[in-house]
């Protein structure tokens, strides 16, 4: 290319892999990525060293990010009818590097998926990895970031190291109680207590800050997220979000969705369910509500099931019961599966405008399924990833032995995956990934399609 004004010239890259020198193993190596392959045995199997695979990861990496962004750029020139969301955040831990101190770190992705196709739309994760925390929090003393409150600082975005031990002494991590209507008051209960209700970070004595690059502040990526996904939508007839119990989440979304809320082509629900039943609990529960639904239509001649699901929701709005400080009112769903076997809903923007079956019917669609289920690949498919927060009965330093060492690994990990799940991965019942669903593929996408996808730039 002729350079105009400095007179040099410069190659544009036609090829993805120009640099590589070993292109014939990045299938291999992309395949076991997401196929639960630790990093040292992809290194063994294939016949490279560790750092060649991180540098691999690098470059499928770049790859994913280039086509997923080829493709979810039309999104914003489809006319979608009606889109229903889910949204929730995943907590990923990764190890410690020294033996001295040997807190983990703890970062978040909050992920927005589409529950009626799979597709997913987006995962942020609340770190920057372009910054050098010593630098940062010299400038900051500097700037005295230290004498003002939060809204006025000039990193006001991230987490300073001392701000994150005085945070450690005021906050702890709500545990489930096994009772549902007990954890949502216990949820109110916690997002009470913070300094900023809209903060869901809660650190603990055994997290720490990252080593190196820096965490970002919940709330800031929160907010991120739903302006993105405000952009994204901008030809979407009507959205329908169901979100986790997150005082953080939901003042995000109706932040970024207000005019479409007053407008009434958007409407936001808190979901929650209860996660820690057994097996037979939950085959229980779905025996009861399906004769609770077979008694309605015996009741009332005529209806299907689903006219009768409409039917008992009504009753359960009627029912619906104010809990916590700001008297949100909750909704028992009627139906019991085995995905969702308790769940409680919260419209959290009702205006009392909807005639009882819309709104009966809207109160049915609400499910996390969508964000759930790519949660839930993620841990099955991704080693690194495999494991999520500590568990009650396991609340102090946690060394996973394939967990990283670099949060930002866990991003990149994170893109790659949603392009596999969004394209590449088809379902065992109608053969279809949920680009294919969406209508973002015409049929199924290969790891080469991807691998060798041209975009403009040096790659």
């Amino acid at each position: 290319v002729d350079g105009r004004v400095c007179g040099k010239t410069f190659a544009v890259a036609t090829k993805s892999t120009i640099r590589q020198r070993l292109t014939h193993k990045n299938k291999v190596v992309f395949s076991a990525l997401v196929n639960k392959v630790p990093i040292r045995r992809i290194a063994e199997f294939v016949g490279i060293s560790g750092q060649t695979v991180y540098d691999k990861i690098d470059f499928l990496h770049r790859q994913c990010m280039a086509f997923s962004s080829s493709r979810e750029v039309l999104i914003r020139e489809k006319a979608f009818e009606r889109l229903y969301l889910s949204v929730d955040r995943q907590e990923y831990l990764t190890n410690w590097v020294r033996r001295a101190d040997k807190r983990n770190t703890v970062v978040a992705a909050v992920t927005t998926a589409d529950n009626s196709s799979g597709y997913v739309f987006a995962s942020h994760l609340n770190f920057d990895p372009s910054l050098d925390p010593a630098a940062i929090e010299a400038d900051a003393i500097q700037a005295g970031d230290d004498l003002l409150q939060f809204p006025y600082r000039k990193y006001a975005r991230l987490w300073m190291e001392a701000d994150y031990i005085a945070a450690m002494a005021t906050t702890a991590r709500s545990r489930s109680s096994g009772s549902l209507e007990k954890d949502i008051e216990s949820t109110y209960a916690s997002s009470e207590q913070r300094q900023d209700v809209e903060s869901p970070d809660q650190p603990e004595l055994s997290e720490k800050l990252p080593e190196r690059e820096m965490q970002v502040h919940a709330e800031y990526t929160l907010y991120a997220h739903f302006m993105y996904l405000h952009h994204l939508f901008g030809n979407v007839g009507k959205i329908r979000f169901f979100l986790d119990q997150d005082s953080g989440i939901r003042a995000a979304c109706l932040a970024a969705f207000q005019d479409e809320i007053r407008s009434r082509t958007a409407d936001a629900f808190y979901v929650r369910i209860s996660k820690a039943m057994t097996v037979d609990e939950k085959r229980r529960l779905k025996q009861q509500s399906d004769k609770a639904v077979a008694k309605t239509m015996a009741e009332n001649p005529g209806i299907d099931w689903h006219q009768a699901t409409l039917v008992l929701m009504r009753q359960r709005i009627e029912a619906a019961q104010s809990i916590g400080k700001w008297k949100d009112r909750w909704v028992i769903h009627p139906i019991s599966t085995m995905i969702e076997p308790e769940k409680a809903l919260c419209h959290l923007t009702d205006y009392g405008d909807y005639a009882p079956d819309h709104a009966a019917a809207l109160y049915n669609k609400a499910s996390l399924r969508g964000v759930d289920s790519f949660f839930n690949r993620v841990r099955r498919r991704v080693a690194m990833l495999e494991r999520g927060i500590k568990s009650q009965s396991n609340a102090g330093p946690v060394w996973y032995g394939y967990a990283p060492y670099n949060p930002a690994q866990v991003q990149k990990l994170l893109d790659i995956f949603r392009t596999v799940h969004n394209y590449v991965l088809l379902s065992s019942k109608d053969k279809k990934s949920p680009a294919m669903r969406l209508g973002l593929a015409k049929g199924t996408v290969s790891f080469e399609d991807i691998i060798y996808f041209k975009h403009n730039g040096l790659v």
